[in-house]
């Protein structure tokens, strides 16, 4: 069973239609119990990344993460939930992450020298990086979904793929057992769900 990470940030309807359309058991929950007893773990979110993290810290889901992670158990961080798997965020200021992950997260426009459009939104091709279970399924150049005006900077260990907005944006991480994308493969279509099924193919 796959846990979804309920911290009450984000629709998750998407997210667990896709898990549902793949046949693959899903439960949207907050106790701790039913996280523990997941085979894997994904962390969704949307929105300020210091509100939501102090969400997962106030709901004592942070600590049972990082615990359940460093126990080997697949985890898979999307868009916010990804960039909560770093060391730290500017966003809005500096603040502290699940420190699973070494990197930042910084403001795209600070590195852009052409005048894009922040947030970054919309299809943007994959370039792969190296291998990792999460891309079992995944081709160079497929399309993926992006609403974002952060990303991930100096984590070289951990990127497995990017994509070109100017810069070139972290994409996807992994990290041994954790996982991360910056794009929503819930809204990636037939990509993102190949990529959902090798997230609950791996450690298996």
């Amino acid at each position: 069973m796959i846990a979804v990470v309920d911290y009450g940030v984000g629709n998750l309807f998407s997210l667990t239609a896709s898990l549902k359309h793949l046949g693959l058991e899903n439960k949207v929950t907050a106790d701790e119990k039913e996280i523990k007893k997941a085979s894997h773990i994904i962390l969704p979110g949307v929105g300020a990344f210091a509100d939501a993290y102090k969400k997962l810290e106030e709901s004592g889901l942070a600590d049972l993460i990082k615990e359940e992670a460093a126990a080997g158990k697949p985890l898979l961080g999307i868009c916010l939930g990804m960039q909560m798997l770093f060391d730290k965020s500017y966003e809005y200021g500096e603040h502290k992450g699940l420190g699973l992950i070494k990197g930042e997260i910084c403001p795209i426009k600070d590195d852009l020298k052409e005048p894009l459009k922040v947030p970054h939104m919309g299809w943007n091709a994959l370039k792969i990086v190296r291998e990792s279970p999460l891309l079992k399924y995944t081709k160079e150049g497929e399309f993926v979904y992006f609403v974002h005006s952060y990303y991930a900077k100096n984590c070289p260990e951990a990127v497995i793929a990017t994509s070109e907005y100017e810069i070139d944006i972290t994409a996807a991480v992994d990290r041994g057992n954790v996982f991360g994308t910056q794009f929503h493969p819930e809204k990636s279509g037939e990509v993102g769900l190949k990529m959902l099924k090798a997230f609950a193919e791996a450690g298996r």
